[in-house]
């Protein structure tokens, strides 16, 4: 039996990959003619390499896009950008395969650590964290829902001595990245149609969306917009990074549109290794890297700018020499500069396995979604249910009981139309890192059935984790240790979302479509009743899924906060001539999905680098 479904699962990877081999040459053809360029390495520069460059921005995620965008407007700065992945493809385009992409080498592939009673439906007790590897960053391979976060995630940061960090002082990063592109909010004060960043709704839309908004209503969460910086708790269909259904990377916002700056030169398949500091004036002067199997030297007349991500950038300064001294010591590496590096690891985090069967034919499963009419739609007007990212089509915020904070929200309720069961069981729950067996006992009876779920979101966990070196060897992924529930009273508030679910399943909206909760109990907690505060306990546990929102690990905070890497300015503390620039350097996880917020870090941060190298555009 256990042969027979890999079989089947590869013949349809393959039948998928085959698909869309047929119609590549369409697409190529589509946009030929509508003269608009086509993405065949537009921005990867072949032209050799200069020994010195005025900055060298590692990585091309979000954040690193957008500040490297920025900073190579000033027509003298050189600029160059090394991105150990690949460029984007067609592939990455398709907003509805996202799950299929973490088997792709668009992934670095990462999991956590093994955490005692965590994680236990997974393979090997170990949940994925899929980060994305190419010209992008995580933008490759992310969900694309556009949220900004509470305006009191960032009038707390300014609180704890982050100057410049208010929501008053970052709303207009965020005007300035966006390019709205949804009817009802083009005349809106917080939004902005002139960035590069494109912003729209999904062009396709199920009829289970209004299900899931309409039973809200029920609950009292009325309709809002939530990136208005006002409405701060209720329901919408989600807002995305798209450009006529096709997905709007960081690349495609902030590199394709300028690719023919001749002062900004990026680099793919070039792996970073260390960064160089002159250990006198404790300056970041350049880097070291490997391409093409040769080990490369490129020199920084200004400054290093790291955005290589929140698990990759705290890596890459603890083998330069920066971090904390007795794990340094302890892996032999020379210590430069003594700082917390790798702690303060936060995510948001959900139980995915609140599934709803339903009576009507509504849902995405991936035999209706995967055939040459619906990849013919998509490739030539960017419509249909490809248009679809991973099934996700709204979400609402709310407030636990436990929550003391008046207006600002500690839960998400993120609505799929459809479910880990919607292809069979051959990629999502294999992108989930669910284990077969456990899939078998709780999901299997309802294979391709129609589905849906609601996916509470832990928005302001307390729990903290660290990443750390398993050695000095670049090649050697570091290791991350991250207990979800070290603070307990994340998993009460997570109890009390799932709670919540289990209240819209009871709403006249949800049961319009005979909307009923999958009741498999999960394995290891039948001991306890069925929708008991024990059992949603133990299923918290058992099932987790990351939400890929790594953040905090290169903590931003003045120089009088210990336990700080970054200055407000984004500079590391004691090092000249180095900042980061990623989601690493939160002190807090915005309430948000990361995508914008990180975009607009890069934003700030060129306007900061602007300021005080005294230059303007």
């Amino acid at each position: 039996m256990k042969c027979k479904i890999q079989f089947i699962f590869i013949v349809k990877l393959c039948v998928f990959q085959a698909v869309s081999s047929i119609f590549f040459e369409s697409v190529y053809q589509l946009y030929k003619e509508s003269r608009i360029p086509f993405r065949e390495d537009p921005y990867i520069g072949n032209r050799p390499i200069l020994k010195e460059y005025d900055f060298i921005v590692i990585g091309s995620g979000p954040g690193g896009a957008t500040a490297a965008n920025r900073l190579s407007e000033i027509y003298d700065w050189k600029v160059l950008i090394l991105e150990a992945g690949k460029d984007g493809s067609i592939y990455t385009d398709i907003p509805a395969i996202v799950s299929y992409l973490q088997f792709t080498d668009y992934n670095w592939g990462y999991k956590m650590e093994k955490i005692q009673n965590l994680c236990l439906a997974m393979k090997d007790q170990r949940c994925p964290w899929p980060r994305g590897k190419g010209v992008g960053g995580s933008s490759l391979l992310n969900y694309m829902i556009y949220t900004r976060g509470h305006p009191a995630d960032f009038d707390n940061y300014e609180k704890s001595g982050n100057t410049g960090w208010a929501y008053k002082d970052i709303l207009p990063y965020y005007l300035k990245s966006e390019k709205i592109n949804i009817p009802d909010l083009m005349n809106s004060s917080y939004h902005s149609k002139n960035g590069y960043l494109d912003v729209e709704q999904v062009p396709y839309k199920t009829k289970l969306v209004d299900v899931f908004l309409d039973g809200c209503e029920e609950l009292g969460y009325k309709p809002i917009d939530y990136n208005s910086g006002e409405e701060h708790e209720g329901a919408s269909r989600i807002q995305v990074t798209m450009r006529s259904g096709k997905r709007v990377s960081a690349a495609k916002a902030y590199l394709e549109s300028i690719q023919h700056r001749p002062n900004l030169h990026v680099v793919e398949k070039a792996r970073v290794t260390k960064i160089m500091i002159d250990p006198k004036t404790k300056r970041a002067i350049g880097v070291e890297f490997v391409k093409n199997r040769k080990r490369r030297s490129v020199f920084a007349k200004k400054e290093v700018v790291l955005s290589a991500g929140s698990l990759n950038s705290p890596h890459l300064l603890m083998l330069s020499g920066i971090g904390p001294k007795n794990h340094l010591e302890l892996h032999k590496i020379p210590v430069v500069k003594d700082l917390p590096v790798g702690e303060n690891l936060q995510e948001h985090f959900t139980m995915p396995g609140m599934v709803f069967t339903i009576n009507v034919s509504e849902s995405i499963t991936e035999n209706k979604a995967l055939n040459l009419e619906n990849l013919d739609l998509w490739l030539s007007e960017g419509k249909g249910i490809l248009t679809l990212p991973g099934g996700v089509e709204g979400l609402t915020y709310v407030s636990s009981k436990y929550n003391q904070i008046k207006d600002l929200p500690d839960l998400e309720l993120l609505f799929i139309a459809g479910s880990v069961a919607s292809d069979g069981g051959h990629i999502v729950k294999d992108s989930f890192g669910i284990s077969e067996e456990f899939y078998n006992n709780v999901y299997r009876s309802i294979d391709y059935a129609e589905t849906m779920t609601v996916f509470p979101i832990l928005l302001r966990p307390k729990s903290r984790g660290r990443v750390i070196l398993q050695d000095k060897n670049p090649w050697h992924w570091p290791l991350f240790y991250l207990d979800y529930f070290n603070n307990t009273s994340d998993l009460d508030v997570m109890v009390d979302g799932i709670k919540k679910v289990v209240q819209l399943g009871l709403t006249d909206a949800f049961k319009s479509v005979g909307a009923r909760l999958h009741s498999v109990p999960f394995p290891g907690c039948s001991r306890h009743s069925f929708g008991s505060d024990e059992y949603w306990a133990c299923a918290t546990r058992t099932l987790l899924l990351t939400l890929h929102h790594q953040s905090g690990t290169c903590k931003m905070g003045p120089a009088s906060d210990p336990t700080a890497v970054v200055d407000p300015r984004l500079r590391v503390h004691g090092i000249q001539g180095l900042r980061v620039v990623d989601a690493s350097i939160f002190p807090e996880i915005p309430t948000a999905h990361l995508y914008a917020p990180t975009v607009m870090v890069g934003e700030k941060a060129a306007d900061m680098i602007k300021a005080d190298w005294k230059r303007s555009c």
